[in-house]
């Protein structure tokens, strides 16, 4: 316990810190846990031993990650290139590598990519991306915490037994309150910025999407029988397993217009 305590406490504010100087700063740790990410899904597929999927995965996540406007490409753009490339390593390599690796690197790709892609998008909004930002993940982040407790207090019934037997319904109504909450007192902070019926939308859909978020991880991970994603935070396994909820949340906001777009 005291390991996860020290280290959510200090990758906290170093992603805090990053997250407040925006720009170069935040792109660059975004795009490094995201290269981090990708690494972990192809490990948990067998497939990061495999040099032509490596080099192609990594390419793409870092072009899918970055902010579109610096000129690489769009989104259409980067994600047909790179499916192309994907199927074009199965004949260079006569089928060594089959069209099996190269549909779940290019999922692991996308999945990733453009995951963290949007959380860059979000911050660099105009005068207001961190407001917007630290309102999402703060919403995601009490989520969590609000289901954990609520759960942990009250929980009888179980959400998704199959999937993840310690979630309760009362943990996920918990949750989803707490993050209303946190989002309205975001609009009462800056009702120039976010009027109160957006912001019990925006509270109540990245409770219920960040939920999922972190059922799809915890599915994915029973599939494959393990635990974590990785071990490169101490205590709280991976970088997937940290941002599972992120890489559902922050697209979703954009797709349903919820969050502007730059």
């Amino acid at each position: 316990m005291k390991q996860r305590i020290v280290t959510g406490l200090v990758a906290g504010l170093g992603f805090f810190i990053m997250l407040y100087l925006g720009g170069y700063w935040f792109a660059g740790l975004i795009v490094a846990l995201a290269l981090i990410g990708y690494d972990e899904f192809l490990r948990m597929n067998g497939l990061n031993r495999n040099r032509v999927i490596q080099v192609i995965g990594y390419i793409g996540v870092v072009v899918l990650t970055l902010p579109w406007q610096f000129g690489f490409m769009s989104s259409a753009q980067g994600i047909w290139l790179f499916l192309f490339l994907f199927l074009a390593a199965t004949v260079i390599t006569k089928n060594k590598t089959t069209i099996d690796h190269v549909a779940t690197a290019f999922l692991g790709m996308a999945y990733v990519g453009l995951g963290f892609h949007y959380m860059i998008e979000t911050r660099t909004i105009p005068d207001h991306g961190l407001f917007l930002t630290l309102l999402v993940f703060l919403c995601i982040w009490t989520t969590d915490s609000g289901a954990y407790f609520t759960g942990s207090m009250i929980g009888k019934t179980p959400l998704w037994p199959t999937i993840s037997p310690k979630k309760s319904v009362e943990g996920a109504i918990g949750g989803t309150v707490l993050s209303v909450i946190v989002a309205i007192g975001f609009a009462w902070c800056r009702p120039d910025l976010l009027g109160y019926a957006q912001a019990v939308w925006i509270g109540l859909v990245i409770a219920v999407v960040g939920q999922v978020g972190d059922l799809v991880q915890s599915a994915y991970k029973r599939v494959k029988g393990i635990k974590d994603s990785g071990m490169i935070l101490p205590g709280h396994g991976g970088v997937l397993d940290r941002t599972d909820s992120w890489l559902i949340v922050f697209p979703f906001l954009h797709v349903v217009s919820l969050i502007p777009h730059v």
